[in-house]
């Protein structure tokens, strides 16, 4: 099977391309590699997936550029899409609502009209926590109403689900969107609390906890992630009539993929003080505009439909995430 994995020198691409090709699947990978963080981490990731072997091939672009992904995969066997590319970030999309613009919401309808010509078996795409935004009850579940985003990157995320189910419903293309909850672990992102207060912490410098730290997180680690994103990908919905996890009768389903378990913030710092031997220096600053105070996945869903369960606890997961940030720095 040839899979097509957008942002596959991202955090969680780099890690699902290693997951197909480790069973053998042929890979082609795109990503544009910009700026938004240091590009030689995600030439290192794709360094990784080179060391590893594999039938990977990559094409550096901008899936937002219609011409240039055709261009690319002009004659290119695709039978599925992990569409994993975007803007990332709640409080950059303050900054560059541009950026998300065209990379979430064009660029999102760039993939859906790939998948739709080339009729491709299923695309499974990231959606993500954030989109529960204010006014939803705790744990989080995709029956509940996801109509109120604090921020612009959540509103492209929920933008894109209809997007998708337009397109479930219109050309019956099997889709599956996946709401990733605060993902860590070795390769992670730079601009994510797991990564900032490891750095921080090492180097002895002070880590800022806003909302003065009442603040709570779903933490899932990768390998986690990965597990339940393959086990959708293998399952894709049918165009039945049937009611899908999210609310549609289309082709098209939902899942939150998460820990199910709701950490404080001082939790997570406790951990990362035992695993480096240092003691934090912390600053309390007040709630920064778009955050959301609070995530906890509901995933029965998924766990119903594929077995899905979540194994790696935090306190498994940051020593893991420490070794492996300590290993790369060479710290």
């Amino acid at each position: 099977m040839a899979v097509l994995v957008t942002g596959a020198a991202g955090f969680i691409g780099m890690h699902v391309a290693r997951a197909l090709l480790a069973r053998g699947e042929r890979v082609i990978g795109i990503d544009n590699l910009n700026d938004y963080y240091d590009p030689a981490l995600k030439q290192a990731r794709l360094a990784e997936l080179d060391r590893r072997g594999g039938d990977f091939t990559f094409h550096q672009l901008d899936f937002a550029d219609a011409e240039a992904l055709e261009a690319a995969l002009a004659g290119a066997e695709i039978d599925r899409i992990v569409h994993l590319g975007a803007q990332a970030g709640v409080r950059y999309s303050l900054e560059a609502p541009a950026t998300y613009i065209r990379s979430n919401l064009v660029g999102h309808a760039n993939i859906l009209e790939l998948a739709r010509q080339r009729e491709v078996g299923h695309l499974v795409y990231a959606s993500s926590s954030s989109v529960y935004g204010g006014g939803t009850t705790l744990p989080m579940s995709v029956d509940q109403r996801a109509d109120r985003p604090l921020s612009l990157y959540a509103a492209t995320k929920k933008s894109d689900e209809l997007l998708s189910e337009s397109y479930a419903h219109l050309f019956a293309l099997p889709q599956t969107g996946l709401r990733f909850f605060t993902v860590y672990g070795p390769w992670g992102r730079p601009d994510m609390a797991m990564w900032l207060f490891t750095d921080a912490i090492l180097a002895g410098r002070p880590i800022k906890l806003f909302n003065h730290g009442r603040m709570r997180r779903d933490f899932t680690f990768i390998d986690d992630i990965v597990d339940g994103l393959i086990r959708t990908l293998d399952r894709p919905p049918a165009a039945d009539g049937s009611a899908k996890p999210g609310g549609s009768h289309s082709a098209h389903a939902i899942y939150n993929i998460g820990n199910s378990r709701s950490e404080e913030l001082g939790r997570l710092v406790s951990l990362i003080e035992q695993a480096t031997g240092r003691t934090a220096i912390v600053d309390y600053a007040e709630m920064q505009p778009g955050d959301m105070t609070d995530t906890f996945a509901d995933t029965s869903a998924i766990a119903g439909d594929t077995g899905f369960l979540a194994r790696t606890s935090l306190d498994e997961g940051v020593p893991r995430f420490v070794e492996w940030f300590r290993h790369y720095h060479n710290r």
